[in-house]
């Protein structure tokens, strides 16, 4: 009988071990099949034209930075970098004081209609923005504010409004009551608790929010392509359209300029969860 069992017992084993075998070649294979678009843009973006066309898929031997720099030089590549953080820190900073007021007042306090308010906000997290896109630009075009900057701001302001009320609201109804009853005994404002107390202690979910909105805002073509049409006013990734168009022959000039509005946001990603761990921990102490 323990010959049987021993007998299973490796059996066991030897399927446990195939199975994670199977599971690590599997993620290992969606890793490369997610990474492949990066490294890619990265190869080309420091090939020549030569290289290149010679071969496509390999490192370059003698990287150059032409590319970039001529990419830099030839259009309004500039211009649109400065429309781009713009936009995005305008919308990001204008959504999270609203957020944040709009949460703090769902979590904590009282008052008719606060669940159908949080319901509608939740539900219009799931309105696809291209069925906004008609009635918003003939809203813009009324108020004299197409192809232009606010436009667009006042659009991806209220496309991030909803997922950050969400996120905030459930975060501010995790933090304790005591802390702010504490603080109202020793005279403190609802303004003054939100501001010294609420925000410190919510740094994680605030940085959240500001993460993934600038990489929404910044990465967006649909609304940028509508709303902005001179080629003074677009943002980077909607120029990048127009900048494919006019050098598509040259794929290196292509994937420089793919390059260069990617740096920021993976910037801003990993200062990003340098503080969100700090937040975090922070949080916790207090």
């Amino acid at each position: 009988m323990s010959t049987t069992s021993s007998t299973a017992g490796g059996r066991t084993r030897r399927a446990f071990t195939i199975g994670g075998l199977l599971k690590q070649a599997l993620l290992i294979a969606m890793s490369v099949f997610a990474l492949y678009p990066l490294y890619y843009m990265v190869i080309t973006a420091f090939k020549t034209r030569e290289q290149y066309l010679n071969s496509q898929f390999m490192p370059p031997f003698r990287p150059t930075l032409e590319n970039v720099l001529e990419a830099l030089s030839r259009g309004d590549l500039l211009t649109w970098i400065l429309n781009s953080v713009i936009v995005t820190v305008s919308s990001v900073l204008i959504a999270t004081a609203v957020s944040v007021l709009a949460a703090y007042a769902l979590a904590r306090m009282d008052f008719y209609g606060r669940d159908a308010f949080l319901n509608g906000a939740v539900s219009l997290m799931v309105v696809p923005p291209v069925v906004l896109i008609v009635p918003l630009f003939l809203l813009m075009v009324e108020v004299g504010l197409i192809n232009t900057l606010p436009s667009v701001i006042i659009v991806y302001t209220g496309l991030t409004i909803p997922i950050s009320v969400y996120l905030l609201t459930n975060f501010f109804r995790a933090l304790p009551y005591e802390i702010e009853e504490a603080a109202r005994i020793d005279g403190c404002t609802t303004f003054g608790i939100l501001w010294r107390i609420v925000l410190p202690l919510s740094a994680p979910a605030l940085l959240t929010c500001v993460v993934v909105n600038a990489l929404y805002v910044w990465n967006e073509l649909l609304v940028a392509l509508v709303f902005l049409q001179s080629n003074e006013s677009r943002t980077l990734v909607a120029g990048l359209t127009l900048f494919k168009g006019q050098f598509s022959v040259n794929e290196p000039l292509v994937m420089s300029g793919a390059l260069i509005a990617t740096v920021p946001m993976l910037l801003l990603y990993l200062v990003g969860q340098r503080f969100f761990i700090r937040g975090l921990v922070a949080g916790s102490g207090k």
